[in-house]
């Protein structure tokens, strides 16, 4: 066969399209045929980039040219650009699309089949210049003598980052066949040669060995396990349109009917559970040590302990953790059932309802099935239901699970779509359906879906969609969310499929009363679901890869151990057996007396160490049941859906966010506007929120203090005035007096603060007052020109307004900022009463002095749509005179250069760049100067933990006010030292510059901030306003552009979101000119959207400046708060979302992910430098010249970044140098993909991942810890989820306080089941040098086996559930002490040594002190060798007990008194039971162990025993004490640090108030208290005198006068007042505030009780 370019290698293909730039000349094409099929370009795919170069071509065309059959010949579709010339983009009117998506193969023939050509026709990319290196890349060929231009073969899309389609060579047709290609990946990159050589070397190389054995498991071995891959369907599915279908439709894939409706993501089924469990289980080592213990203890003659004693408990305690594991899954699986039985209404043409309901539940329209129309709303859409010849038609209620492909769904508005569909009929205007993708791609702007036209206009009634019979035609299921190829055909008219006709399961339908679509994918094919995880990893608790390293520690020491007393065993045996008579023939084999020996001494390891550990983290479960941790605005508390996995998080170190829905609130807020240079605040909502809070806590606004924010005009005793509201029963009373008492104008700040920047003062002056000047001055200029703006608020938009049933009106919109928008000019007094289809009526103030409002209506003449290339709208109406307008709001980059005074505006938004710079650098060298100093304590061993001792007295408070204690003369400068240290950590990522640009705030420019003090008293409302706003600078239009760029940029440093309004009169003959270009774009068949951005182009021109906007993607309570602590902690978060990149960057700004002067390092491949972008960016961190970095990249550019393993590298090189990064546009596979590598590729790294929609998933089944937000977008990540919470604030609590716990509990039961392990039975291997180490046990059996069952499980158990290192308040307050867990300081390797080292010693002490004091002691009456077991048990006991639940338990409560008491106490009643169990009379003898009657009787009655019992524990008890002693006074940890410092009750109170002040929303810094001193103690004890005298009062025991007797024997005491002097204007007569006073006799009394006074 030729070689031709179809036949070569994908990867040789796919690098010959990898040019810089070279994504932009292929999108830039002009067509000449606009029904032919695409191939578009895609950077969501794996593609190789030559190591040698890459290619810059800039005259590519495509070529889909098809053979002709008859000659061989290519009839071309004339998609080619000349040589030289600019080309346009090639878009199809059906589907415009404005992202990249890709040469595909796929795509290309299910385009290709909607045309009568040939199947077997090439689709080939005509390339029209040759590359820089021809013959190295091997792609360039001559198409044709005639046009002389070369062709490359176009590599087909991939359905995922690794999957790598191919075409076989020897295949004649055009079916791709899909390989696996994880090996095709490339290195090289051209920028950097050398760093490509490194990494090309740094690669690690596998053994041929190891490489064959991983191609024997992926051949032979995987497959077993994983289900088999279906091959692709030959033209995709064909489905047939058919509402009487009969017989479900077949999948030629499998030749059986397409897979169910039900989806599952619970982990395990019937086949797979105990298979995957077995594994599971044994994957712990110390499980597979005791099954492999368990075979040799069932081999006869090897055991000396019985042959079943290991294999029974051993299964039981393994089914038991199998069991808890099914359970957890069990109730995934029980949600999973009440999704899939969800309810849809499916249209029934064949057969009766099967029972169900025919009616709609959530439908409360009145309507009729049998041959009677349905009425919806009086909506000219609506459908009639009539039966015909093939049977009743009706929609039926089934269940999701029972929805088929082929099925026709009907969806009513807030309906979730059940699974993937292709849109038949909707009811919205020009049958639109708007759909809501939030949980798919994280996006709040709703897209409108439409149907195919060939459909649409057949669709029309329900007896219309039973008769139609057409043919859809679509791809096999793919991840790929944002592209979608299929045809339709219906009587010989075929039109394509694209995502413009297609709605996904996981998405909702909104703004629309109803809408009709046909399932094309089901249950585990549809989109969603193909980018979860179909085979989820078990996740394991990170400890367990020490605990294995520790159980093969103590395997080589328990095979050492015997082995050495085998040896001991032949030795003792030649010296000593062999001259025995009574041992002849007695002598052991060695190789059984080994096996003896290891199965003597396995008990080393504790066999219930993993289910006492599925016990305690039982028990670690209910205590998480935390009161904190619950929303009650939802009613959701914290859960826990597994328990394997809970001591993780106390060491993540990685977080991975959602944007939607997890860091914000879904909730769009108008906050700031600019007009003709001055700047408003709008805050009517939390004024509102905080009114009507105060009024439910039963505090009335009006009676708060100064300064809290709390506006009186919401009080319902002050009158609304109507003349400034355009509605009736507002919400919010625009006619309040912005004026103080005495006729200030007021400032804002005192309820907002920027998120972003909580330390900016706010300059702006509220809305309300903007209103007010209007009312007075309404013929002013600056009044004209704020009440157009307002009038383009009104206008400049698409939503349509709804009267609710109560009057209000509401809105619905498909963009959120456009509801904000709308909402905000309602509450300012312009509000859309009404929305024909061509017309606007608004009703708003009148600027005369009736109280009636004006209603006008303007007629809407055209609307220019929003697109991301635009990044801008624009609507033109006619006003009610007559006057054409355009109104256009966009992004500043896109408006400003079509101003009018574009020139000027450019300079001066310049200047406002450059200022913005400066004053970022300021910034960035004071935090580097900040993290210098930081950085030699943060260097050593605990990260900038150690509280410098130096220079203490600068810091000191004033110690007066009375005298304070000793003790608190000695603490105060700790403590002084303590906050000092505090307030850095909770100041470092506030930016504390000067604000300069307060100058652009204030009244007159001229005269900087004008002081309304100065107008405090007698001041007249006109000369205010005259002071408020300049009219000359009004008119200064350099000055209102300088004024308004730098509000526009202080609104997005604050996190805002920007957009400026314009606006420009139309002449008739303009407008007239212009809008038949404008028709003939919008009816164009051929490139429409390109000649609808042309026609904007032409109108969209020297607009004149209305004014900014700035609105708040409000964050969730407590997000800002939260992060800065989460980085404080040394957690570095990554935000994974679905949206635009602007977006996300405003969300990490406002969310504080990315400071005011960070450093954003943007990687685009469009601009062709990533390579060199992240070198620099890499090396600028690694040097320390950057504060603060960002790394936000996009989902193409991270698919190119992942198909290069020299970029890959690099970019993880800078991803894990930086301090977050942002991910914007990523498909859900993409998040878990970014999950995984950081899991796998940084070493000793804990990930979380956090999210609440379905595009969520599969990141949270991929990270080691997995949590879901109970959010808006649903319950699907919660119920995947290992935890779900309902607010992100909630994470805080979860990680530093249950997951700080969690992980110290684990690690103090493993450790001390360990310990205590070595110390009870080394005892064992001490004693057999006196037994001649034939392995006789010191201990009777009976005790031996509940040791650790009855006397030592609770010593370990409880602190595992109980135990409290450190309070709630402190972690929460010092989040830094999370560094504990990801540093592993409770559980490593040296911690276990350094245990086992004292579990020997005090071992040791035990046998010795028993041994040399009681058993060769020659005076003693009784030490038989179960008398000197018996003391060994009983100090072992008592001395596990006395560790584990007193000297190591930091919290002690009644519990582990209890357990104390039950252990220890069950001891001595064991021995009690086992004196009277065995007694003489039973007949049973124990030569050996003398039980009966032995601690009754014998030795409990030895006063030696009981003084060696008493010797032996003092002594281990002392060597403890002594330890823990000189470690805490010379290597102190963070925890013994706090542990001390939170006993002082100043400092706890300083902990517990910085954590109320949080919960409460307060910023202010709290400040460290002092011990009170004595005047403080009177002044506590007199306010309760006075109480006490109040409540007397209250009961009629009034004092009448200060002298005046109670009685003939009592005289009232003489009272002196402690106030301060009051200004008269201050006092108020008010009953229940009496002035304090003291009695002189109480004064007495309380100084006679001073610290040191004695009493008399």
């Amino acid at each position: 066969m030729a070689d031709t370019p179809r036949n070569r290698a994908p990867s040789t293909r796919r690098a010959s399209t990898d040019p810089v730039g070279g994504h932009a000349d292929m999108n830039n094409r002009e067509s000449t045929e606009g029904e032919q099929p695409r191939v578009r370009f895609s950077h969501d795919v794996d593609r190789a980039v030559l190591s040698s170069g890459q290619l810059r071509n800039h005259g590519l065309s495509i070529d889909t040219g098809v053979e002709d059959a008859n000659n061989g010949g290519t009839i071309s579709t004339g998609l080619h650009a000349p040589r030289g010339q600019p080309a346009t983009s090639v878009k199809s009117p059906a589907s415009p699309r404005t992202r990249d998506r890709g040469y595909s193969l796929r795509r290309a023939l299910f385009n290709r089949s909607m045309t009568t050509q040939s199947e077997s026709s090439p689709v080939e990319l005509v390339e029209g210049s040759s590359s820089r290196q021809p013959q190295e890349s091997g792609q360039v060929h001559e198409a044709s003598k005639t046009k002389q231009v070369p062709t490359a073969s176009v590599s087909p899309v991939f359905d995922s980052l690794h999957d790598v389609t191919a075409i076989s060579s020897t295949d004649t047709s055009t079916t791709p066949k899909y390989t696996k290609g994880r090996g095709q990946k490339t290195f090289g990159a051209i920028s950097l040669p050398n760093y490509s050589s490194w990494a090309r070397k740094r690669r690690p190389q596998d053994h041929v060995l190891v490489r064959r054995a991983k191609e024997l498991y992926t051949e032979n071995i995987k497959p077993l396990f994983e289900p088999k891959p279906l091959p692709p369907s030959k033209d995709g599915r064909h489905i047939e349109l058919d509402a009487s279908r009969k017989v479900p439709l077949i999948d030629e894939r499998t030749g059986h009917e397409y897979i169910g409706n039900s989806i599952r993501s619970s982990r395990y089924t019937l086949w797979n559970f105990f298979p995957r469990q077995f594994f599971f289980q044994f994957s712990k080592l110390a499980n597979a040590y005791f099954l492999l213990i368990s075979i040799l203890q069932m081999i006869p003659g090897l055991s000396t302990t019985g042959n079943y004693t290991t294999i029974a408990p051993l299964l039981v305690f393994v089914f038991i953790s199998m069991a808890k594991e099914g359970y957890d899954d069990v109730r995934r699986y029980k949600l999973d059932k009440i999704e899939n039985n969800k309810k849809a209404l499916v249209l029934h043409a064949h057969r009766p309802s099967l029972g169900s309901d025919s009616k709609s539940p959530s439908t409360p329209r009145n309507w009729t099935l049998f041959g009677k129309s349905l009425k919806i709303g009086g909506d000219s859409s609506a459908i009639s239901y009539e039966p015909n010849s093939q049977g009743l038609k009706h929609w039926a209620t089934l269940k999701w699970k029972d929805v088929k492909v082929g099925d026709i769904v009907k969806l009513e508005r807030n309906d979730e779509i059940p699974a993937d569909m292709v849109l038949l009929h909707s009811s919205g205007p020009n049958g639109i359906a708007y759909i809501e993708t939030m949980a798919l791609d994280g996006e709040t702007n709703l897209k409108s879906k439409q149907g195919p036209p060939s459909l649409v206009k057949r669709c029309k009634t329900v007896e219309d969609i039973g008769s139609i019979r057409a043919t859809i035609v679509v791809e096999d299921p793919n991840i790929d969310l944002y592209n979608f190829d299929g045809r339709v055909s219906v009587n010989g008219e075929t039109t394509p499929l694209t995502t413009n006709e297609i709605v996904l399961r996981g998405s909702t339908l909104r703004n629309t009363s109803e809408a009709i679509g046909m399932v094309i994918n089901s249950g585990e094919d549809c989109k969603i679901r193909m980018n979860a995880n179909k085979n989820p990893r078990i996740k394991t608790p990170a400890m367990q890869v020490i605990t294995n390293k520790i159980v093969i520690m103590l395997v080589f020491f328990v095979v050492l151990l015997a082995l050495f007393c085998s040896i001991a065993y032949e030795i003792w045996s030649q010296n000593v057996e062999d001259d025995s008579w009574y041992l002849e023939h007695a002598k052991v084999p060695f190789s059984q007396i080994i096996i003896g020996f290891i199965i003597l001494y396995n008990t080393l390891i504790p066999l219930s160490l993993y289910v006492s550990l599925e016990i305690i983290k039982v028990g670690q479960l209910l205590l998480m049941a935390d009161v904190e941790m619950y929303d009650p605005d939802s009613n959701t508390p914290m859960m826990c859906n597994t328990t394997t996995i809970l001591e993780n998080l106390g060491q993540v170190d990685y977080i991975f966010s959602d944007k939607t829905g997890t860091l914000t609130d879904n909730i769009m807020r108008f906050r700031k506007l600019s007009v003709a240079g001055y700047a408003w605040l709008h805050d009517f909502d939390l004024q509102k929120e905080a009114a009507e809070k105060a009024e439910k806590e039963g505090n009335p606004p009006d009676k708060q203090s100064k300064g809290k924010g709390v506006d009186k005009r919401f009080s319902k005793k002050r009158p609304h005035r109507p003349q400034l509201d355009a509605r009736k029963n507002s919400e919010i009373s625009h006619a309040s007096n912005p004026m103080s008492p005495s006729g200030s104008i007021r400032r804002s700040g005192s309820i907002w603060k920027s998120t972003a920047r909580p330390s900016k003062t706010q300059h702006e002056f509220r809305t309300e007052e903007l209103l007010r000047y209007m009312q007075t001055k309404p013929h002013s200029i600056f009044s004209k020109k704020a009440r157009f703006f307002l009038l383009s608020l009104a206008l400049c938009h698409t939503c349509l307004p709804e009267v609710q049933e109560n009057g209000d009106v509401e809105f619905q919109a498909a963009s959120p900022d456009e509801l904000a928008l709308v909402k905000a000019a309602q509450e300012l007094g312009f509000l859309v009463i009404d929305r024909p289809s061509m017309s606007i009526t608004l009703s708003y103030a009148s600027t005369s002095d009736s109280a009636e409002n004006v209603v006008e209506s303007y007629q809407v003449l055209d609307v220019i749509e929003f697109t991301s290339k635009r990044k801008r709208m624009s609507i033109i109406v006619r006003f009610p005179n007559g006057k054409i307008c355009i109104f256009c709001k966009g992004a500043d980059s896109a408006i400003l250069p079509r101003l009018k005074l574009a020139s000027l505006a450019m300079e001066k938004a310049s200047e406002v760049g450059r200022r913005s710079s400066v004053r970022k650098s300021l910034e960035a060298e004071e935090a580097l100067r900040r993290m210098s100093e930081h950085s030699p304590r943060s260097s050593m061993g605990r990260a900038s933990m150690s509280l410098n001792r130096t220079s203490l007295s600068r810091n000191r408070k004033s110690l007066g006010h009375g005298r304070p204690s000793m003790a608190s003369t000695r603490l105060q400068p700790i403590r002084d030292e303590l906050d000092t240290w505090l307030k850095e950590r909770e100041n470092s990522d506030v930016e504390r510059t000067a604000d300069d640009a307060s100058a652009y705030y204030t009244p007159r420019a001229s005269t900087g901030r004008f002081s309304f003090a100065s107008e405090r008293r007698g001041s007249n409302q006109d000369i205010v306003f005259d002071n408020l706003i300049d009219e000359a600078l009004v008119l200064d239009d350099a000055a209102v552009f300088e004024r308004c760029f730098q509000h526009m940029n202080d609104f997005a440093s604050e996190g805002l979101r920007t957009l400026l309004f314009g606006y420009r009169f139309l002449d008739e003959e303009e407008y007239t000119g212009w809008k038949k270009i404008y028709l003939d774009a919008t009816t164009s068949l051929v490139d429409r959207q390109n000649l609808i951005e042309a026609a904007g182009e032409m109108i969209e021109q020297n607009f004149d400046l209305s004014g900014a906007t700035a609105i708040e993607d409000k964050l969730q309570k407590g997000v800002p708060e939260t992060i800065d602590k989460l980085r404080r902690a040394n957690i570095k978060i990554w935000m994974l979302t679905g949206d635009k990149r602007e977006t996300a960057i405003n969300i990490a700004h406002s969310a504080r992910l990315a400071k005011n002067f960070s450093e954003v390092i943007i990687l685009d491949h469009a601009t062709g430098e990533v390579e060199q972008r992240m070198a620099t960016a890499t090396l600028d961190i690694s040097k320390g010249r950057i504060a603060h970095s960002v790394v936000v990249v996009d989902g193409q550019t991270l698919a190119e970044i992942d198909a290069n393993e020299t970029l890959k590298l690099l970019f993880f090189e800078l991803a894990v140098l930086a301090d977050s990064v942002i991910c914007c546009r990523a498909s859900p596979s993409q998040k878990a993909s970014l999950v995984k590598k950081i899991r796998t590729k940084v070493n000793k790294s804990i990930t979380l991942a956090i999210g609440d929609g379905a595009n969520d998933i599969a990141m949270i089944q991929e990270a080691h810890v997995g949590v879901g937000i109970s959010g808006k977008e649903g319950l699907q990540a919660a119920r995947i989820s290992d935890f779900s919470i309902a607010q992100f604030r909630f994470l805080q609590r979860l990680l530093f306080v249950h997951g700080r716990w969690n992980y110290v509990r684990t690690a103090k039961y493993i450790l001390s089941t360990f310990w205590k392990e070595l110390v009870f039975y080394l005892l064992q291997a001490l004693y057999q040098k006196w037994t001649g180490y034939t392995g006789t046990s010191l201990f009777e059996s009976t005790s031996l086996t509940v040791f650790n069952t009855l006397f030592t499980s609770l010593a370990v158990i409880l602190p595992g559930i109980f135990e409290q290192d450190l309070n709630a308040s402190t972690l929460l307050a010092v989040p830094e002490l999370y560094t504990h867990g990801q540093r592993n300081e409770s559980f490593n390797i040296k911690k276990y040594l350094g245990w086992m080292f004292m579990a020997s010693s005090e071992s040791m002490i035990i046998w010795f002190t028993m041994f040399g004091l009681f058993g060769e002691s020659i005076f003693t009456s009784d030490n038989n060798l179960f008398s000197m077991g018996q003391l060994c048990f009983t100090s072992a006991v008592v001395f596990i007990n006395t560790k584990t639940l007193i000297l190591e338990m930091h919290n002690k409560t009644w519990v582990t008194g209890f357990g104390y008491f039950i252990s220890v106490g069950g001891w001595f009643m064991w021995n009690v039971m086992l004196s009277f169990a065995w007694s003489p009379h039973t007949g049973k003898t124990f030569p050996l162990y003398p039980v009966a009657d032995g601690f009754l009787t014998r030795f409990g009655r030895n006063l030696l025993w009981w003084l060696v019992v008493f010797l032996s524990l003092a002594g281990v008890i002392c060597l403890e004490l002594g330890v823990a002693s000189v470690r805490k006074a010379f290597w102190p940890t963070d925890t013994d640090l706090f542990q001390e410092l939170q006993k002082d009750p100043v400092i706890r109170r300083r902990f517990e108030e910085t954590v109320a002040a949080e919960a409460r929303g307060e910023t202010e810094t709290v400040e460290m208290g002092q011990e009170k001193t004595s005047l403080e103690r009177e002044g506590e004890i007199q306010d309760l005198l006075d109480e006490r005298r109040r409540t007397a009062d209250e009961h009629g025991e009034t004092v009448k006068s200060p002298t005046e007797p109670r009685s003939s024997t009592h005289l009232t005491r003489r009272k002196f007042s402690v106030d301060a002097s009051m200004h008269d204007d201050d006092i108020e007569l008010d009953h229940r505030a009496p002035p304090k006073t003291r009695h002189s006799v109480d004064i007495a009394e309380v100084l006679g009780r001073r610290p040191g006074a004695g009493s008399s």
